[in-house]
C-alpha cells in the first residue's frame, strides 16, 4: 500500500450516510465507498426511495473499473427524527454490513422562504426538526450510545452550512437550524473526545440539488435565476460547486491517518463564498 493510500484508504470502516437518497449524501456516500468503506445509506422511502438510490449508487460503481470488486453499498428504511427507529437501523447495519463505526449526517433542507414578517411558525418547527433534530441529535445521540457501550471509537461527520456562519434571507428555519449544527458540532466534539470519538463537519457552498435548483436556475431559460446570480456573484470562483467536489474534505475526516487529531472543525468547500467582502 502507498503512503497516499495508507493515509486516507477507508478500507475495513463501515460507514452510514443518512439522507442517502439526496443528491449530495449520495455523492458523498459514493466517495466513501471508492476509498474503501462498506456503506449503508438511510433514508425514509419516500419522495427518493432508498432502494432506487442503492441501486443506481451500485451501478455507478460497477462501471468504475477502480471502484468495482469488494466495494458493497446496502440501503436501511428509517425515520432519523425517531430514536426507536435508529436504533433499529444500526442494529440493522450491523447484522448486514459489521459494526458501524462512520456515521455521516446528511439530513436537512429548507422548505420555504419569507420575510420574517410572514414567517410559518409550523413551518419553522418542521425545519428545525429536519436538520437539528433529524439532522444531528437524534442519530448522534444513538450513534454515541452505541459506540460508548461497545468501546467503539466512532466518527461522526456533520454538514452545516453558509448559513451555519452567515444567514440568508427569507431562509429562517434554515438559519437557525445550520447555526445550531455548527454550534452542537463544537460542543459533542468536546463531549465525545474522551471516549474516542471525533465530531467534525464540512459546510457546503452552493451546489445544486432537488431542494434548491428552482431557487437558483431558472426553468423557463436555463439561466441563473436572481437569486443564483447574486450567489455567483459573491463567489470567489464564480460558479457553483461541483457536487464531486465534497468529496475529498470528507475522506480527510473519516480518515484517522489523516485527520486523527483533528474534531470539533467545520471545512467550508464554498468556492471562497465566506471570504466575499466589499
Amino acid at each position: 500500500m502507498s503512503y497516499v493510500e495508507s493515509m486516507f484508504s477507508l478500507k475495513g470502516r463501515v460507514a452510514v450516510v443518512t439522507g442517502g437518497a439526496g443528491v449530495l449524501p449520495s455523492v458523498i456516500a459514493a466517495g466513501l465507498a471508492r476509498a474503501g468503506a462498506s456503506v449503508c445509506l438511510w433514508g425514509r422511502g419516500t419522495g427518493h426511495p432508498i432502494g432506487d438510490a442503492v441501486a443506481a449508487m451500485r451501478k455507478d460503481l460497477a462501471a468504475d473499473a477502480e471502484a468495482a470488486g469488494a466495494i458493497r453499498i446496502e440501503g436501511v428504511t428509517v425515520n432519523t427524527g425517531d430514536s426507536r427507529s435508529v436504533e433499529g437501523a444500526i442494529a440493522e447495519t450491523e447484522r448486514i454490513l459489521g459494526v458501524p463505526d462512520l456515521l455521516v449526517n446528511g439530513v436537512g433542507g429548507t422548505l420555504s422562504k419569507s420575510a420574517f414578517v410572514d414567517l410559518d411558525e409550523e413551518k419553522f418547527m418542521e425545519i428545525l426538526r429536519l436538520n437539528l433534530i433529524a439532522g444531528l441529535v437524534t442519530p448522534t445521540r444513538a450513534f454515541a450510545r452505541y459506540w460508548i457501550a461497545r468501546g467503539v471509537q466512532g466518527d461522526v461527520i456533520n454538514m452545516t452550512s453558509m448559513t451555519s456562519y452567515k444567514g440568508l434571507s427569507g431562509v429562517w428555519g434554515y438559519n437557525a437550524a445550520k447555526a445550531g449544527v455548527l454550534n452542537l458540532n463544537e460542543g459533542l466534539a468536546r463531549e465525545l473526545a474522551p471516549k474516542g470519538i471525533r465530531v467534525n463537519a464540512i459546510a457546503p457552498g452552493f451546489f445544486l440539488g432537488y431542494q434548491n435548483r428552482a431557487l437558483l436556475i431558472d426553468e423557463a431559460t436555463g439561466g441563473l435565476t436572481a437569486r443564483g446570480a447574486k450567489i455567483i456573484g459573491k463567489t470567489p470562483f464564480g460558479r457553483f460547486g461541483d457536487k464531486t467536489e465534497l468529496c475529498g474534505a470528507v475522506i480527510f475526516l473519516a480518515s484517522r491517518a489523516a485527520s486523527g487529531f483533528v474534531t470539533g472543525v467545520s471545512i467550508p468547500v464554498d468556492g471562497g463564498y465566506l471570504t466575499d467582502n466589499i
